[in-house]
């Protein structure tokens, strides 16, 4: 069992940055692949940045590629997601997600454990 506890969203003018963090409990977070996905009023949710478990290999959606990045920390069993550049566009509810495997996911479906969100707005 992974519970996981995100912080670090606020509100933040266009052209600024935010860190979110994500708090794993558990043992096995060495072991787990954990992934962020933001979710908008209105749509669905959506994929946005992942990282597997050696911290390796990360994947990002094409809207974030250059301005976010995924990173994590073992000793703190923590992932974070360095949003820099950010848009009114990014406005959206942040959720950090885990799932058990050795590579990421872009698709939500594939993740087993979910966070309660941290909400991000950006004003223009």
């Amino acid at each position: 069992q992974v519970q996981l506890v995100e912080s670090g969203g606020g509100l933040v003018q266009a052209g600024g940055s935010l860190r979110l963090s994500c708090a794993a409990s558990g043992r096995t977070f060495l072991t787990y692949v954990m992934g962020w996905f933001c979710q908008a009023p209105g749509k669905e949710r959506e994929f946005v940045a992942a990282i597997n478990w050696s911290g390796g290999s990360t994947y990002y959606a094409d809207s974030v590629k250059g301005r976010f990045t995924i990173s994590r920390d073992h000793a703190k069993n923590t992932v974070y997601l360095q949003m820099n550049s950010l848009k009114p566009e990014d406005t959206a509810l942040y959720y950090c997600a885990a799932r058990r495997g050795y590579s990421g996911s872009y698709y939500s479906d594939d993740y087993d454990y979910w966070g309660q969100g941290t909400q991000v707005t950006v004003s223009s």
